[in-house]
């Protein structure tokens, strides 16, 4: 599984023609500078006002981010390893020396798990008596033997027949040797000798299951003719008779010593919810398996402490709240944005950059004449957008005299003419009726914040003309109203502005003390007239967030 680094720039929850652009822009500015693992994302639906801009363009829409919580997949590199179920355990153990590892997982021929091995455990089995059960034996087959010796099969009968086998060595003298193999079944004895042909010769018409001849030692064609006639397993090895004896107790096919009350997990699975199941489990990790049930990695406690391999680049915001859902999780490389200063921390020191200015747009323009880029075409455009959203085609008190200046060098670098291709985005996105639902006419860029503890939550729409607020006023005041209950939120709001008369509206509904504490002109209950104000960043919410500290 690769664990290749992947970068995404990202804006804001519920997510505007500005944060869309910026990201896409700013993406494509880390690319042109030779990174070719950065990626526009959104955290959101786009509005129609951005589905205008980026149809209008041929751009297609950034991925769709729901959250970022560090995964599995995230901290998964390089192939797993596995083995597979009639390998003896000799090989799996110097599979985990090789790979450094404490679980490893038995595998079927499909590569679907029958279990895994843990270390601990085989140390166990290998080295400490077990009871009832002497050092001596050994749960194994001829062929597995054979494997495990790098043996010479001179004899083989039933080879693959796994059966308990009691080890010998024949290091006595002949009387001795066989005093002690007549308390044995014949057909469980594995005798390991080297060129004793006594002992050879007794082992095998005694009718031993296997006779290991060790050190390369040849065997007399008479006591082979004899073993053929007798039915027993004859095999050759070039290790010594102690390291045959040794190797041949680590032969046991690794499909019988398999925990199998070992948790598995999937890829996608958030790393939090695996810390829960390390936690409640005795295995030292979890079986990663894909979505038909094979192998896909395993997963231990050092998985848990890797940063994961997907980076964030927030723009058009620098609030964890508007942020895509487990951006506090993981690493946020930059910050690029043009609004207040939220309630940010990072571990480590980060390139931020925020300027008053009229969009984020607008600071990543700076950003391609700081490199010394002209962006393409299509990128111009993605830019001038984003600013003439933000800025309300210049007319916003939050334009600057940069973005005025930024307008005509992007006119240039797109082709397009400014206030035309403008009133063509916000015609398209200013009907009330288009949205879905009232709920998505209000969430579509709602920001929420907080202030002496109590959260609030203030969305924006613009209109050509506020007959279309009115016709949907009761519904909309309705649906604040559930939203609040939702969000368990002191208040909810809606800023409708009038891009024509360069007016807005604000209808509320919460908490009655924050409504009072509001300070704007009413019409009526939960709805304020707001003269000349256009940017929700720049005029209301620094009123709101004072006015509201005092309740």
């Amino acid at each position: 599984m690769s664990r290749k680094e992947r970068v995404f720039v990202v804006g804001h929850r519920n997510p505007d023609t500005d944060s869309v652009c910026s990201a896409m822009a700013y993406a494509r500015l880390w690319q042109r500078q030779g990174r070719d693992n950065v990626f526009p994302g959104r955290t959101g639906h786009i509005n129609r006002q951005t589905e205008f801009v980026l149809d209008t363009l041929g751009q297609q829409a950034p991925l769709l981010l729901t959250d970022v919580y560090p995964r599995l997949r995230d901290t998964m590199d390089g192939e797993p390893a596995v083995i597979a179920a009639d390998a003896p355990l000799l090989q799996a153990l110097d599979l985990m020396r090789q790979r450094d590892i404490r679980m490893l997982p038995v595998v079927d021929s499909d590569n679907r798990p029958v279990g895994a091995l843990i270390l601990k455990r085989l140390t166990e089995h290998v080295f400490l008596p077990r009871s009832g059960r002497p050092v001596r034996q050994v749960l194994s087959s001829p062929e597995s033997i054979r494997v495990c010796l790098q043996a010479e099969a001179v004899n083989l009968v039933d080879e693959n027949s796994t059966e308990e086998l009691d080890l010998f060595v024949g290091a006595m003298s002949l009387k001795i040797f066989h005093e002690r193999l007549a308390e044995v079944e014949p057909q469980r004895i594995v005798v390991f000798v080297g060129d004793r042909q006594d002992i050879q010769r007794d082992a095998i018409e005694m009718g031993a299951r296997l006779l290991v001849v060790t050190g390369d030692q040849e065997i007399d064609a008479d006591l082979l003719s004899l073993a053929c006639a007798k039915g027993v397993s004859v095999l050759r090895t070039p290790f010594d008779t102690a390291t045959s004896a040794m190797l041949a107790r680590m032969s046991t096919p690794v499909h019988l010593l398999v925990e199998t009350a070992v948790p598995t997990a999937h890829p996608n699975d958030r790393l939090d919810e695996i810390r829960k199941v390390m936690m409640r489990s005795t295995a030292p990790g979890v079986m990663v398996l894909d979505d038909e049930g094979r192998i896909s990695g395993v997963a231990t406690k050092s998985n848990l402490l890797r940063s994961s391999s997907l980076k964030l680049i927030l723009v058009d915001h620098n609030e964890l709240s508007q942020a895509v859902p487990g951006a506090d999780q993981v690493d946020i490389l930059e910050v690029i944005d043009h609004h207040r200063l939220g309630n940010f921390h990072t571990d480590a020191p980060i390139r931020f950059i925020n300027q008053p200015l009229g969009s984020t747009c607008s600071v990543v323009a700076t950003l391609y004449r700081q490199a010394g880029l002209e962006p393409e075409k299509d990128v111009a455009a993605l830019m001038l957008a984003g600013l003439l959203s933000d800025t309300v085609l210049l007319k916003s008190p939050t334009t600057t005299a940069v973005d005025r200046e930024l307008v005509v060098w992007l006119e240039k670098c797109s082709g397009l003419e400014a206030l035309a291709f403008g009133r063509q985005m916000f015609q398209a996105g200013s009907t009330l009726a288009a949205y879905p639902s009232i709920k998505a006419l209000l969430t579509a860029d709602f920001k929420e914040y907080e202030v002496e503890g109590r959260s609030f939550g203030v969305g924006q729409v613009e209109v050509v003309t506020f007959q279309e607020f009115e016709e949907q006023k009761d519904a909309i005041m309705l649906g604040l109203e559930a939203l609040v209950a939702e969000r368990t939120l002191g208040l909810a709001g809606l800023l409708v502005t009038d891009i024509v008369q360069q007016n807005s509206q604000l209808v509320v509904k919460g908490d009655r003390d924050l409504i009072a504490a509001i300070g704007y002109p009413q019409l009526e209950t939960g709805r304020f007239e707001l003269k000349g104000v256009l940017s929700r960043k720049k005029q209301l919410m620094p009123h709101l967030l004072r006015a509201l500290k005092s309740v």
